[in-house]
């Protein structure tokens, strides 16, 4: 086992963006079908030997679980698993396989007034202003809107913010999950778990509802596990968020004023700006993309990664500094951010107080691909992907 799943560095070409090491996969997709149909077959020999025909018609029958086997090896000497294992009394004669199909009320979804109210831009491409109220029993808003979007329009989206929409008050879980490019989502209020999930392209703003008297960046504006696996488009935050920030991000670029435990976790690509206090584990399995962290704490850090040398930590380059001080404008704009604000009338005074983390190997990767810009070579060549497998040690 090499366990290097997350350094995109995998020997057999499996996970791993590399195109050299993905010339190394030789797997089909037929090599699955065969083993699931060799997994069925041995599913139904299991089935027939017990006297049944289908696992519909075994489930329930834990009478047949054979204990004895597993109770005599010596670590489990004196284990009792019949109460784990005890049929529960269903005096009711309630089914005990799911036979009912769930009504999920699709056609009551929020996102049926965005379809209505913003046809012309799914029909010509043209723009939409759109302003509405949303509270939390308003799940996963955005995300049918934007699977109609692709629909017609591709993985390209629309131009940035055609469809602008402004929402008011506290959504539900996953608010914004997997919109595209071509989407703007503006909330003033608060929001749950899971906002921008699957970023693919839009823009999400959260800021507390104007009539807030509280300080922005002393509070949560919004919950846990935010930008979950993003690949691309842009979150601005308006204050504190909860743990798992930009866990497997791929390409998403997210401004946020603070933030919990196990942060940019597995993180492959994007960029972070955290104006903020940090919580503990920063950068657990980060392979790539960058963060910018001010007055960080290194004890916040993953310790495992800090003491391997996994993790770069300098100091703002000039192309840094002009790209913090552009987060900072953005970030303004869309949330009206006091905090961003004071850092911008005393950006050359505090600027430097931001520590730049980049994972060492994919520093690294950056570094030969640029080199072999500049030296007039294609950096996506196999000679260039060679050098870059040497310096990653792949």
């Amino acid at each position: 086992m090499m366990r290097v799943c997350h350094l995109d560095t995998c020997p057999v070409g499996v996970a791993t963006q590399n195109p050299v090491l993905r010339a190394r996969f030789t797997g089909k997709p037929e090599f699955v079908v065969n083993f699931f149909e060799f997994l069925a077959q041995e599913v139904r020999e299991y089935l027939a030997a017990l006297g049944f025909r289908s696992i519909a018609e075994a489930v329930g029958h834990n009478e047949l679980l054979d204990m004895n086997r597993a109770m005599s090896h010596w670590k489990a000497d004196g284990l009792d698993l019949s109460p784990i294992l005890a049929a529960p009394t269903n005096a009711h004669g309630a089914s005990v396989i799911n036979d009912t199909k769930q009504d999920h009320k699709i056609e009551q979804h929020f996102d049926h007034k965005l379809i209505a109210a913003a046809a012309d831009s799914l029909n010509k491409g043209s723009s939409t202003e759109i302003k509405l109220p949303i509270s939390n029993v308003d799940q996963a808003v955005g995300t049918m809107f934007g699977n109609e979007l692709t629909k017609r329009f591709g993985a390209a989206g629309l131009p940035d913010a055609t469809v602008d929409v402004t929402l008011t008050g506290s959504a539900g879980q996953s608010f914004g999950a997997f919109i595209p490019k071509g989407l703007r989502l503006s909330l003033f209020g608060d929001a749950n778990d899971y906002v921008g999930k699957g970023l693919s392209g839009g823009v999400i703003s959260v800021r507390p509802a104007e009539s807030s008297i509280f300080l922005a960046e002393h509070n949560i504006i919004a919950g846990n596990v935010i930008g979950y696996g993003a690949t691309s488009g842009r979150l601005y935050l308006r204050g504190i968020v909860g743990e798992r920030f930009l866990v497997r991000n791929s390409g998403a670029t997210a401004v946020v004023e603070g933030v919990g435990d196990h942060s940019l976790e597995y993180m492959t690509g994007g960029v972070a700006l955290i104006l903020g206090k940090t919580g503990r584990n920063f950068g657990a399995g980060m392979s790539g993309g960058k963060a910018f962290v001010y007055k960080l704490r290194a004890d916040r850090l993953n310790h495992e990664a800090l003491a391997a040398g996994e993790l770069n930590l300098e100091r703002p380059s000039e192309t840094d500094r002009a790209e913090i001080k552009s987060l900072l404008q953005d970030h303004q704009q869309s949330t009206g951010s006091t905090l961003a604000g004071e850092m911008l009338a005393n950006f050359d005074s505090i600027v430097d107080e931001f520590t730049v983390i980049t994972p060492r190997d994919y520093a690294n990767v950056l570094k030969v691909r640029a080199e072999a810009v500049l030296g007039g070579f294609d950096p996506d060549s196999p000679e260039v992907w060679e050098k870059i497998l040497e310096v990653t040690n792949a």
